[in-house]
């Protein structure tokens, strides 16, 4: 798989803010979404979008787990939408809990380690549709990240869910991203634009969990890593950030993984760090990397200005569709 950058978006900071903002989605309008709330067993609900294919017959289902505060509506969603219904395929995007518009109910939130989630969901998919329709999965930075501590944790056992997955952008060394995420320019606009939405969300849960966390250093938080430490470590049965991310990251687990999968990763990543990303002599035979000089994160813009999305996805979907 070849990606070249356009040369009117050079840096990986370009190419990653450019597309999110301003590039083409798809070529026609996205139908509606249609969504299913799904009661979980701890409780609370999950909401999963989904676009139905207008083809009769045995189909593929391609699922996509969003990334860092995305959901359906995020630009690489509606592209991978899109590019599968285009294909006949079905497609399902589901959100982690408090990404799809409204408060989740149980004292717990998502993130990058889900796995136990990721599995739940899947094994519903798997079990909504006849045997003969390939499920396929593909995960964006932090849902790429989770999908793929899944695929380690269910080892041969993922075959019987899934055919093939796939993870894009993800940081698969939550400590190497976070650290690149929490200095310079990526503090400045990338930090400011995650904790603009997830502090209010975490203040949000207080008032409805009175006492779950230290609401002052909630507030004091300016970086991922204390916002962490904070909210998401101990809420999800971490000892504090450290341990999350250690035990989160999928990079150290990806030769468990028992099925096709492919993990692309931008060198440029603003992201995450060149240093950081797997080599093939870490991940195993069934693991498939690509890894371009440039892309940005969740980027991979192509053609004159304003230029389209259209490439990543149509590259992963095709990909995972020969390992179907």
């Amino acid at each position: 798989m070849q990606y070249v950058a356009p040369r009117w978006l050079p840096g990986g900071n370009l190419q990653t803010i450019w597309p999110a903002l301003y590039a083409r989605r798809a070529e026609a309008p996205l139908p509606a979404y249609r969504r299913e709330r799904w009661d979980t067993p701890d409780g609370d609900f999950v909401d999963v979008d989904f676009l139905d294919a207008a083809v009769a017959g045995p189909r593929p289902l391609l699922v996509l787990f969003h990334g860092l505060e995305g959901s359906s509506r995020s630009h690489y969603a509606e592209v991978f939408g899109a590019y599968a219904h285009a294909r006949g395929w079905d497609y399902a995007v589901p959100h982690f809990r408090g990404c799809s518009g409204e408060l989740n109910l149980a004292p717990r939130a998502y993130h990058s380690g889900d796995f136990e989630e990721v599995g739940w969901i899947l094994a519903r998919l798997r079990a909504q549709r006849d045997p003969a329709q390939p499920l396929l999965a593909a995960g964006v930075s932090l849902g790429g990240n989770a999908l793929m501590r899944w695929a380690e944790e269910a080892g041969s056992e993922a075959a019987k869910v899934a055919s093939a997955v796939a993870a894009i952008s993800a940081p698969l060394d939550l400590a190497a991203g976070g650290a690149a995420i929490g200095r310079g320019f990526n503090r400045l606009v990338y930090t400011r634009m995650f904790l603009s939405t997830m502090k209010p969300k975490a203040l949000a849960k207080l008032a409805q969990h009175p006492g779950l966390f230290d609401r002052e250093k909630l507030l004091a938080a300016r970086d991922l890593y204390a916002f962490d430490d904070v909210f998401t470590a101990p809420l999800h049965g971490f000892r504090g950030t450290d341990d999350y991310w250690s035990r989160g990251s999928a990079k150290p687990h990806l030769h468990q993984i028992r099925i096709p999968a492919l993990v692309v990763n931008a060198v440029n990543d603003p992201f995450v760090p060149a240093a950081s990303l797997p080599r093939q002599g870490e991940v195993g035979s069934h693991v498939t990397l690509w890894q371009p000089a440039h892309g940005g994160h969740v980027g991979f813009p192509l053609g004159a200005p304003p230029g389209h999305v259209r490439a990543m996805p149509e590259r992963v979907v095709a990909w995972l569709n020969e390992h179907r």
